[in-house]
């Protein structure tokens, strides 16, 4: 009888002792698939302002065609009136 016991005792003991492993497995996976949704987010995040840079170099390179072309205008002019 003291061995069967003994045996349920250490049975008891490697269960407890598997649940506590797989309690801590378990903690750590999700604490693994939380940093990857945080990175995953910041991914998209970092796409989502890249795209946002891309359209604002578009608008400045307007912006700055836009002033040589009148820079190239009031040359002109200035020439004109240098003639007058």
């Amino acid at each position: 009888k003291m061995a069967a016991g003994g045996a349920a005792d250490a049975q008891a003991r490697f269960g407890h002792s598997v649940k506590g492993l797989l309690t801590e497995k378990v903690t750590s996976c999700g604490t693994d698939v939380i940093a990857l949704t945080k990175q995953v987010l910041k991914g998209s995040r970092s796409a989502e302002l890249l795209g946002q840079a891309a359209r604002n170099m578009v608008m400045q390179e307007d912006a700055i065609l836009h002033s040589e072309d009148s820079l190239r205008k009031m040359a002109i002019i200035t020439t004109h009136l240098q003639y007058q």
